[in-house]
């Protein structure tokens, strides 16, 4: 491998609102500490609140902490209308009002439904004791006999409430406040899931509620999962005299998926007619949802190797199907709710597509035929927001400025026009009021904390709910070093972008030990222009003790196109590995760096990539923490896994090059692994399966275990304690 043609470039975006390490004009300023961090959570900034869009937006909701359901104007925040006073909120058996954790309005805004007492079920599923008060007769009404349901959402005539139960569909007539009608009655766990996803739809294709109310309120169409020959996978947890075992379907890489159905339940007739999905079981619905016109569903076909993606037009009345569209690509395609949007004519639609090497938008009509490309250029949009229809305006945000930025742009559906609305410099998220005559901003930069703000859609600043300036004035008194931007060419020839943090009294001739943040997953990034509220300040106490920190984004991240992207397709870990060994070497040939001093870090992804860093990259790396990484690509989820390396019996060299517990034999630094044992995601497998290799290697490692903690292993004191381990294992070995 050639050396690194050393080149730097400060990408110069940062406008800080103030100086980090600014000295005070009297008093020493404070180190930080790990208990600032993640204990006291000093630096965690203020957000805006929960506020909700109403239909007339000039109008948003607030829920108080008191249980009062406000109505404030837009323009005059003393304007306010007590739309639910707390006393209506106090069910007929309770002393007090509920606790509501979310709400939501009907489309017309006649009734709120409250989820309460909530239960994380995986990442996105809950179940939740639910209530739903009518506005004009002002009664609070239990849903279900107060049983914990999930996924409830009102038909769009809001006289109907659709929600999943122990696996089942149901939904309960409102008006008449009967018993629920029980759509489906074969749900069963670990076998059958109507109405809701399983595991893997859930963390992969983010689909958790499936099912659909139509326009007229008269059908609902929904999923029906057959996980009956999905292998189960079971994990024990500690909690009792004798470990508990759970168990649950998980589809790894290779193995059979559940099979899915589609049906659509009449509402009046209280039947369900099935919907041809096509003679092809080994496949994936990741999205379905009724057009603007109530006879017509639309649904998503998505091979089991994820490159053709097709769109289906199902007569609702017969459930017959038709092919519209079918986009096929030579890697993958990805899903998101942004892919499709419907017009409300019902005669044409939105779709996202990479097809030109960028994800772009783009309008087809109801057959299928392009009729326009809107968005072009080498650049991609991060997030589409909606069309405005009456003005025929649509609003996104991208990478057009820079791929370590964001900012919110709007364009005409006929691609002219195109006008930047946020110009801060930094990174922007943005949520448009319903008729987009608003947005509020959430930005942030490196060095300025999370702003946010209210603007009209012409660009005027209404008003700042939000600018964390406490948080700015308690930085001011810490001794803090700034986030700074580099980029470097790889001896491959990639420009590859980074961020560094060095020690506030860094000397140019000092020899300093550098400690590297990986992730590197795909389509993710870490160097970008944006706040960070927790890890950038544990990193402030490792340069305190003379490190230098600092992260690269290898080929295969995001915010610069399908090809940069998807260039580690079927050979996931490869050139990842190679761009981080070079972040090494480029890192170790500057004249203040000591290169035989550099570790390097990272949970999940960033676990794997650390292991093959070790393992692979031992020459170049002295230590590495890897905390919750696969070591074999053939212990994860099918859809992710098949995404991008296709299955084990296509793709078996993809999946053994670069798995880390085959290259064990080659590591040389000091390893620290750390795992959850109750890790729904990576399975606590794949360190277990490290550790055999690393006997078998008769390699000496640290390892620490969090008993029933899962991905995010957190809960009591585990983020102290993890973050106080690793900065004890630096102090050690590095």
């Amino acid at each position: 491998m050639k050396l690194v043609f050393i080149k730097i470039v400060l990408i110069g975006f940062i406008l800080p609102v103030f100086v980090f390490g600014q000295k005070k004009k009297s008093g020493a300023k404070q180190n930080v500490t790990l208990e600032d961090v993640w204990q006291k959570y000093v630096f965690f900034p203020q957000s805006a609140g929960e506020l909700r869009w109403m239909k007339d937006d000039n109008f948003y909701s607030e829920l108080t902490d008191d249980a009062a359901l406000l109505k404030i104007a837009v323009t005059d925040e003393k304007k306010i209308d007590t739309l639910i006073q707390p006393n209506e909120l106090k069910p007929i058996d309770k002393m007090s009002p509920i606790k509501a954790s979310d709400y939501q309005f009907s489309a017309d805004e006649s009734k709120v439904l409250f989820l309460t007492e909530s239960k994380n079920i995986y990442r996105w599923s809950k179940t939740h004791i639910v209530y739903v008060f009518d506005l004009k007769t002002r009664k609070l009404q239990l849903i279900h006999e107060g049983k914990m349901i999930g996924n409830p959402i009102f038909s769009l005539d809001a006289n109907k409430l659709g929600f999943t139960f122990e696996n089942n569909l149901y939904f309960s007539d409102l008006a008449s406040e009967s018993t629920p009608i029980q759509v489906t009655k074969d749900g069963e766990k670990n076998k059958i899931i109507n109405g809701s996803t399983d595991w893997v739809y859930e963390e992969e294709l983010e689909l958790v509620r499936a099912f659909d109310w139509s326009a007229d309120s008269k059908k609902l169409a929904y999923l029906r999962f057959d996980e009956t020959e999905v292998p189960e996978y079971s994990m024990d947890t500690y909690n009792g005299l004798y470990p508990k075992s759970v168990k649950f379907k998980y589809p790894k890489a290779g193995e059979k998926n559940a099979v899915v159905k589609g049906f659509v339940f009449d509402i009046n007739a209280k039947t369900s007619l099935p919907v041809d999905l096509g003679k092809e079981t080994d496949q994936y619905i990741p999205r379905l949802k009724w057009t603007p016109l109530s006879s017509q569903l639309a649904i998503l076909r998505l091979n089991r190797i994820q490159n053709k993606l097709e769109l289906l037009m199902v007569e609702g009345t017969t459930g017959n199907s038709k092919v519209v569209l079918t986009e096929e690509s030579d890697t993958y395609i990805e899903v998101s709710d942004e892919t499709w949007t419907f017009l409300k004519d019902g005669n044409s639609f939105l779709w996202t597509s990479e097809k030109d090497g960028y994800k772009h938008l783009y309008q087809y009509d109801i057959t299928g035929k392009l009729i326009r490309q809107i968005t072009k250029g080498n650049w991609e949009i991060s997030k589409f927001h909606g069309l405005d229809e009456q003005n025929g305006i649509l609003y996104y945000s991208g990478t057009e400025d820079s791929p370590l930025e964001r900012y919110l742009y709007s364009i005409k559906i006929d691609g002219s026009d195109k006008k930047k609305l946020t110009t801060a410099i930094g990174m922007h998220d943005d949520e448009l009021s319903k008729n987009f005559r608003y947005f509020i901003d959430h930005h942030s930069n490196s060095a300025t904390p999370p702003v946010h703000s209210l603007f009209t859609t012409k660009g005027d600043l209404v008003r700042t709910f939000e600018n964390n300036s406490n948080l700015l004035q308690k930085v001011q008194q810490y001794n803090i070093s700034p986030k700074t931007f580099f980029q470097f060419t790889t001896g491959g020839g990639a420009k590859l972008n980074g961020w560094m943090i060095k020690p506030q009294d860094f000397k140019e001739k000092k020899k300093y030990p550098v400690i590297m943040f990986v992730y590197g997953g795909p389509g993710n990034q870490q160097v970008q222009n944006e706040w960070s509220a927790m890890d950038f300040f544990w990193y402030q106490t490792l340069t305190q003790q003379g490190y230098i920190v600092a992260c690269i984004d290898n080929r295969g991240t995001g915010g610069r196109g399908a090809q940069f992207k998807k260039c580690t397709y079927k050979n996931l870990g490869k050139l990842e590995t190679e761009d981080q060994i070079e972040g090494a070497k480029y890192l170790g040939s500057l004249k203040y760096v000591e290169k035989t001093r550099i570790g390097i870090w990272g949970w999940s992804f960033g676990g794997y990539m650390t292991s093959l860093c070790l393992t692979k990259g031992a020459d170049y790396f002295k230590a590495g923490v890897a905390v919750a990484p696969v070591t074999n690509w053939r212990f994860y989820d099918s859809i992710y896994t098949e995404r991008f390396l296709r299955t084990p019996q296509d793709n078996a060299k993809g999946y053994d090059d670069n798995s880390p517990i085959n290259f064990t034999d080659k590591m040389k630094g000091k390893y620290l692994l750390i795992h959850g044992t109750a890790d729904d995601n990576v399975h606590f497998q794949n360190s277990a399966e490290m550790v055999n290799a690393l006997i078998k290697s008769n390699v000496q490692f640290q390892s620490f275990y969090y008993p029933n903690r899962n991905h995010g292993i957190y809960g009591g004191n585990s983020r102290m304690h993890i973050y106080k381990m690793m900065a004890d294992f630096w102090k050690n070995n590095l």
